[in-house]
């Protein structure tokens, strides 16, 4: 399946997690259900997932800063948790190529939000992108 597949089972936990407040393993447990990921896919997730989680805080605070009109807690729980898992990755990943993340994250709002999900998603992650060099490394839980 790959990591396309990995990174909607890390979008479905962090989701489940949003609202049901299960553990980590515990949702990653119910979302491979869903999705059928190999062994390999679904620690590439777990990763996903420990990284998220571990760096929510620091995460969030850049969601509210690039997103001038929207805090985050007002936006769509899948909208929010795609663009999570997405900082995630630009921030913390070397191994992922920014615009990959930016895209997966894209296709990942077109499936799962709204019909203004994708634009949306793209826009705050294009702020994202602009302004990288204020978000790396500073005070950050989990480095790559």
């Amino acid at each position: 399946m790959g990591r396309r597949s990995a990174r909607e089972t890390a979008f479905l936990s962090l989701f489940q997690m949003d609202f049901t407040k299960t553990t980590p393993d515990q949702a990653l447990e119910h979302s491979r259900k869903y999705t059928s990921i190999n062994d390999e896919d679904a620690a590439f997730a777990a990763e996903l997932i420990s990284g998220v989680t571990a760096n929510l805080p620091y995460l969030e605070n850049i969601l509210a800063k690039v997103s001038h009109d929207w805090r985050p807690e007002r936006m769509a729980k899948t909208d929010r948790n795609i663009m999570l898992l997405a900082l995630y990755e630009i921030l913390f990943r070397d191994d992922i190529p920014d615009s990959v993340a930016v895209n997966e994250a894209i296709e990942l709002a077109k499936t799962y939000g709204t019909g203004r999900s994708g634009r949306f998603v793209n826009g705050i992650l294009g702020k994202v992108m602009e302004n990288k060099e204020k978000f790396v490394n500073k005070g950050a839980a989990v480095h790559r």
